[in-house]
């Protein structure tokens, strides 16, 4: 059986999937937004001030080198004519940004594949690199628990830190003097769990806050912002209200959104210079 360290504040590590499932009684919170259903309606306006653009098209088939999503343009393409997710976008600006060695959060691990992802990322052979996998949800930490346990070595495993924590508090947990790459949040419900249980602006805010603060220069702030569930777009109307206060001198923001599929998941990047 692999070893997993669970955390909060720090917490003891478990060395068991019953240890976790214990642990897990004891610290996950309810915090439970109960959504009745409405009538949401959907405004496509680019958002252009300080920074924060639309992706469109151009005469160039390619982005200039200097570009933070220069390399990637073959995945956007096909997440634009619907063959590529969301989330596999994420994953190949996320090869552009992290290096091995690095120390990167997954502000919302749902099922794991994100902190998987992370780990593969940033591991190397001297055993350097950690991810902070953080949920509010007991299933969320347990699904991701099993998936590292079956994709891992022992020595992988030991990299990752799983967090019963809200994402608004991450910057509690971190080591003050850890140097953060990234930071990704896909913000929504858990895949396959309660759908009442969601992502909400009232905490997401903050846990941007907290991002913007320990991210490292040369450092990414990555969101995949589902909307087609009810309170999916007062958060969306969140991370751009955040993402445009961001200074033009210190960040390219950018978001890749479908004009005429309302309810497609929104890629956001915000790359700090």
């Amino acid at each position: 059986m692999l070893s997993l360290r669970i955390c909060s504040r720090p917490f003891a590590i478990s060395k068991t999937r019953k240890g976790l499932e214990q642990t897990l009684a004891l610290t996950c919170p309810r915090n439970v937004s109960q959504s009745s259903p409405r009538s949401l309606c959907f405004c496509a306006k680019p958002i252009e001030p300080n920074g924060l653009t639309s992706a469109s098209s151009t005469s160039e088939n390619h982005l200039p080198h200097d570009s933070p999503l220069s390399g990637v343009e073959d995945v956007l393409v096909s997440y634009i004519f619907g063959k590529k997710r969301a989330t596999e976008v994420a994953h190949s600006v996320w090869k552009h940004v992290v290096q091995k060695g690095d120390t990167v959060i997954d502000a919302t691990c749902g099922n794991g594949y994100d902190t998987l992802a992370m780990l593969k990322m940033v591991a190397d052979e001297s055993g350097r690199g950690c991810v902070y996998a953080m949920d509010i949800q007991k299933d969320a930490l347990l699904n991701t628990y099993s998936l590292l346990e079956q994709s891992l070595n022992p020595n992988e495993i030991e990299l990752v830190k799983l967090l019963p924590i809200c994402h608004s508090e991450m910057d509690k947990v971190v080591s003050e003097n850890a140097s953060v790459r990234l930071v990704a949040f896909n913000l929504g419900f858990l895949p396959g769990g309660d759908k009442a249980i969601i992502t909400k602006p009232e905490t997401t805010l903050p846990a941007l806050e907290a991002a913007k603060k320990i991210l490292m220069p040369g450092g990414l702030i990555s969101l995949v912002v589902y909307v087609g569930h009810p309170g999916g777009w007062q958060e969306w109307e969140t991370v751009q209200s955040f993402a445009s206060g961001l200074p033009l001198d210190n960040w390219v923001c950018c978001k890749f959104q479908m004009l005429n599929r309302p309810w497609a998941p929104i890629p956001v990047f915000l790359f700090k210079r």
